[in-house]
């Protein structure tokens, strides 16, 4: 069987992640390939894209969310994410049993006592008003006959696991600020989620394995639960095995892969690219070494924006007062400090709507 090196498994992310060239996709289109783009960080998913899409154009994104095309919702992970309203219903009930599980996780002596159903019907019945609400807000509706658990307890468990729901616009609008507002997805879109298959088959596991190796592939199992949080996902892999090809990794596991699934030369130059917190090209793996050293690994889930040279994370940046500063994570050559240097200009200028194009890097460690 075919070994690929961290570098093959790379340019594959890269190629997929749509980081090795910035594609002319549509927005929505590309927020579909992705398998949607993690945004409890509301303005993250902007940087995300403009690192992806050539031309890219935040109030196109602005429209589709204020157009109910694209959501924020729960989803992955017990994440905040913003994807297609198509794959929020079809994903949505094949992830609820993991938010009702990854919710009880937080709160299980809060809501010992509780018979979820009961309150998932109490929610239900106060949200059928069609009045946006906050979590606190939605929890304070229903303390008087739950007062035990306290607010954030109930409002986590209605929102982000027994009721379907979305956080509305403008929470997530381009420079917009907003309180997250729930509504039931049914509600906000019209439509129901689709349920789950009674006969005990799993096409959404099946069509998510698929979709998620289109936009991380190749990946092992352990990477596809890591992704999603879904403990039973890697049994519809069975479902399709004579569709996918296998790989070996250099530790020896096997890696699962679409046949016509680009797997770039390991060569292939990398641009640099600047990553918003929380990138899908990062957290989309349990084995993350492919882009982003054992060392730095807790960068990936602090919330910290890294800077990409010849594909691996280098640096971390931040704004202040409208400059893009970058921190080097180990020496950079002096074609690396030209090459962030171009990139964090014209990241600057799209933060800015080209006022400026101020780039600060710091010296690099010794």
């Amino acid at each position: 069987m075919t070994v690929l090196d961290a570098r093959a498994l790379n340019r594959a992310t890269l190629a997929r992640q749509m980081l090795l060239d910035r594609s002319d996709a549509p927005v929505l289109d590309a927020v579909a390939h992705l398998c949607g783009l993690q945004a409890q960080e509301p303005q993250e998913p902007f940087v995300g894209l403009w690192s992806r899409l050539r031309g890219f154009d935040p109030a196109v994104l602005s429209d589709l969310l204020v157009e109910r095309h694209v959501v924020r919702t729960h989803l992955m992970r017990r994440t905040v994410h913003l994807v297609t309203a198509d794959d929020a219903l079809a994903w949505r009930a094949r992830h609820g049993s993991m938010l009702r599980q990854r919710v009880l996780g937080v709160y299980r002596s809060e809501l010992a006592e509780v018979d979820l159903e009961e309150l998932a019907d109490a929610g239900r019945a106060v949200v059928a008003d069609g009045e946006p609400r906050s979590m606190p807000e939605l929890a304070r509706a229903l303390a008087d006959r739950w007062p035990e658990p306290g607010t954030r307890a109930l409002g986590e468990v209605l929102v982000a696991a027994l009721i379907p729901m979305v956080q509305l616009p403008p929470r997530g609008l381009w420079r917009q600020k907003g309180a997250a507002r729930n509504l039931p997805v049914a509600s906000w879109l019209g439509r129901e989620v689709d349920p789950l298959p009674e006969n005990g088959s799993d096409p959404v596991g099946e069509a998510l394995v698929r979709r998620y190796l289109a936009a991380f592939g190749p990946a092992t199992s352990a990477d596809l639960r890591a992704w999603c949080g879904l403990a039973g996902l890697p049994g519809a892999v069975p479902a399709i095995r004579e569709e996918l090809i296998s790989f070996r990794d250099e530790r020896g596991r096997e890696l699962l892969d679409l046949p016509d699934a680009p797997r770039p030369d390991p060569d292939t130059p990398a641009p640099v690219r600047f990553l918003p917190a929380f990138d899908n090209a990062i957290l989309g793996y349990q084995d993350r070494s492919r882009i982003i050293d054992d060392d730095h690994r807790g960068l990936s889930v602090a919330g910290e924006r890294v800077v990409l040279v010849d594909g691996r994370v280098a640096a971390t940046w931040n704004v202040v007062d409208g400059t893009v500063n970058v921190t080097p994570l180990h020496r950079f050559s002096r074609t690396d400090r030209t090459e962030v240097a171009e990139q964090g200009r014209e990241l600057a200028a799209f933060l800015s709507d080209g006022e400026n194009t101020r780039v600060r890097i710091a010296a690099s460690p010794r």
